[in-house]
């Protein structure tokens, strides 16, 4: 079942850790946490690998924890349409492509840079989001 109560503890801290990873990734590597670009890298080039695993490494370990500490359930939709869950990831990949970035690149770190091209980038991003997941429900439900 997903959570339908505001949470601002558990937001507050997801936020503050978010915002703490991105200012020590910039600090340290110099570098920007986008998480599309830093898989892509990782996956096809072999300069900056090792930090790039170690990052996505703890994204997955960071989750897990705060999933251990919190005991929040995580639950996935049931009898949701693989061939769109399909789609919809392939969308996803060819959009964070052609947006030179994704959500976290451009909405987390971008935003926080007051670059225009990446205020841009969120609004689109949100606003087609919002409209295809408006869409979407009114079609399968």
């Amino acid at each position: 079942m997903f959570p339908t109560e505001f949470t601002p503890y558990l937001s507050f801290i997801g936020g503050v850790t978010l915002g703490l990873s991105a200012i020590w990734l910039m600090l340290f590597q110099g570098r920007i946490a986008g998480i599309s670009g830093i898989i892509k890298t990782a996956l096809f080039q072999k300069d900056g690998r090792a930090w790039r695993l170690m990052f996505l490494v703890g994204l997955v370990l960071g989750g897990a924890i705060g999933f251990h500490l919190t005991g929040f359930d995580f639950s996935y939709r049931e009898g949701f349409p693989i061939s769109l869950v399909i789609i919809g990831g392939v969308l996803v990949g060819l959009g964070t492509s052609m947006g030179s970035g994704c959500t976290s690149g451009h909405g987390v770190c971008g935003i926080s840079r007051l670059s225009i091209r990446s205020i841009v980038a969120t609004v689109v991003y949100l606003s087609v989001g919002i409209l295809v997941a408006s869409l979407t429900a009114k079609v399968l439900l």
